[in-house]
């Protein structure tokens, strides 16, 4: 009896002490983790404004557009002035959400886009996230990279200002409609102005059928 008690302890300990190491393996494992995003993050924000001495996470800028959620925020500044600001944007698209970093400068030009995360279909609407996908082979223009030199005042229609992915038309306007969100955003919290909010934006979720599209 004292034995399979003393065993019954020993095991208990040694299933304690395992809990421990996982705990403090998860602990270092999602600390890593935090350390690579901000990284990523860091030289993603870079890319969008080379120019920028440092980058200040903010909560002021608000969406225009009810489809379109921010995420997360950063004022970019070279010396004292402000040189933009970069949104973390989602918004519903074919397959699901498709996230982005969108840069606007204070002069209300798009700086670029970087497509971060995106559930939609391989071939098809994950071409806008694709450096091997181009609007314009012979420029070598990407999907993405057709929106950087944009003004905020251009109207990103598809199929007028913004070129589309073939038969992904749903990704394609999902794409263009955040990056105009972001940058009347950005705009309005520059000029300290508030926003007018679409409350009916027009549905890029993948609602809209296949018959009406012809593919994506």
């Amino acid at each position: 009896m004292k034995n399979m008690l003393k065993l019954g302890i020993i095991l208990a300990l040694f299933a304690a002490a395992a809990c421990v190491m996982l705990a403090f393996v998860y602990s270092a494992t999602e600390a890593i983790k935090v350390r690579r995003q901000q990284t990523d993050m860091e030289a993603a924000l870079k890319e969008l404004f080379p120019g920028a001495d440092r980058f200040t996470e903010i909560t002021a800028i608000k969406s225009p557009d009810l489809s379109v959620t921010i995420e997360s925020q950063y004022k970019a500044l070279r010396g004292e002035e402000t040189a933009g600001a970069a949104l973390q944007v989602s918004r519903g698209s074919y397959g699901g959400p498709i996230k982005m970093l969108v840069g606007v400068s204070a002069e209300g030009v798009i700086t670029g886009v970087k497509i971060l995360e995106h559930k939609d279909t391989p071939g098809l609407g994950a071409k806008a996230a694709s450096p091997r996908y181009f609007v314009d082979r012979a420029a070598g223009i990407t999907f993405y990279g057709q929106f950087a030199g944009k003004s905020i005042r251009d109207p990103f229609e598809v199929r007028d200002d913004v070129q589309a992915i073939t038969a992904s038309t749903i990704t394609s306007r999902a794409v263009a409609a955040a990056v105009k969100a972001a940058g009347t955003g950005v705009m309005a919290w520059l000029a300290g102005e508030s926003v007018e909010v679409d409350a009916n934006p027009a549905a890029t979720d993948g609602s809209d059928t296949m018959s009406r599209e012809g593919a994506e």
